[in-house]
């Protein structure tokens, strides 16, 4: 089996963070293997605390996983700080792998998750490792200094990212608008693709870009390009939205095994 590497934040409510990563790579036909690098206490209404891992615990983590289990492809979530930005920067010199970097930035309820003086090193040492780069508008536009208004300043959000390193560059749409469909815009250095999809209705969102962009790197390890690599994702994550749990009075978390609903394979169905 393939295997996929996350390194990122832990969730305590499991919508997001470590806990969506590994749900969504074992969905997507990997296995899950981990590095934490914050904890933080949160649920569906909120992220009341964060907790940073020292960073010589963080490198030990990549080191122990990358030394004995042979990786296909990595992900990256939650590094709240230029320290441990370049901890694990460091630490994977020399990796050559299919890496995806999710710039947490925000949580979903508004939370900061990662401090304002790590932008730089987030675009500076590691956007250039980045086989592909996945910001929602708002962590696009932070990066850039581009509002995303419109598919066309997507575009040129998505252009401007590869400008800074990454093979490709994903701006997701869904926070643009409030239109019917959601499109996503792929820039990959040489061409854009676009791909649309219809808006669900939901409050229960939680851990849409972790999930997505774990998916991503699951395909990656599985041997597809970017390109498919990104249509898979997206078809796994609208049926993830599509069928969110109401768990929680605030975003609930998608479902990351909604293909398993009457599948006889939940003991629910037995």
């Amino acid at each position: 089996m393939p295997v996929a590497l996350t390194i990122a934040g832990s969730d305590s409510g499991g919508g997001a963070g470590i806990q969506a990563d590994i749900k969504s790579m074992q969905a997507n036909g990997v296995f899950a293997a981990s590095v934490i690098t914050a904890v933080t206490a949160q649920n569906t209404l909120g992220v009341s605390a964060v907790h940073e891992l020292p960073l010589d615990i963080i490198t030990a983590q990549i080191d122990a996983v990358l030394s004995d289990i042979s990786v296909d492809a990595i992900k990256t979530g939650m590094l709240s700080s230029a320290g441990i930005i370049h901890a694990v920067v460091d630490a994977l010199a020399g990796v050559a792998l299919p890496l995806v970097v999710d710039p947490v930035m925000i949580s979903t309820s508004g939370h900061a998750l990662l401090r304002s003086d790590a932008i730089g090193a987030l675009r500076e040492r590691l956007l250039p490792l980045a086989t592909i780069v996945t910001p929602n508008a708002h962590e696009a536009a932070l990066l850039t200094g581009i509002k995303i208004d419109s598919l066309a300043a997507a575009r040129a959000a998505a252009r401007a990212l590869v400008g800074m390193g990454p093979g490709a560059a994903l701006v997701k749409g869904g926070h643009v608008g409030d239109g019917d469909e959601v499109t996503d815009v792929l820039f990959d250095g040489e061409r854009f693709v676009s791909f649309t999809a219809a808006r669900i209705d939901t409050p229960h969102t939680h851990g849409t870009g972790c999930t997505l962009a774990s998916a991503i790197a699951a395909s990656l390890a599985r041997g597809h390009t970017v390109v498919e690599a990104v249509e898979r994702g997206r078809r796994y994550i609208s049926g993830a939205i599509a069928a969110g749990l109401p768990i929680g009075g605030g975003h609930g978390p998608t479902h990351h095994f909604y293909f398993l609903e009457g599948s006889g394979l939940f003991p629910a169905d037995t």
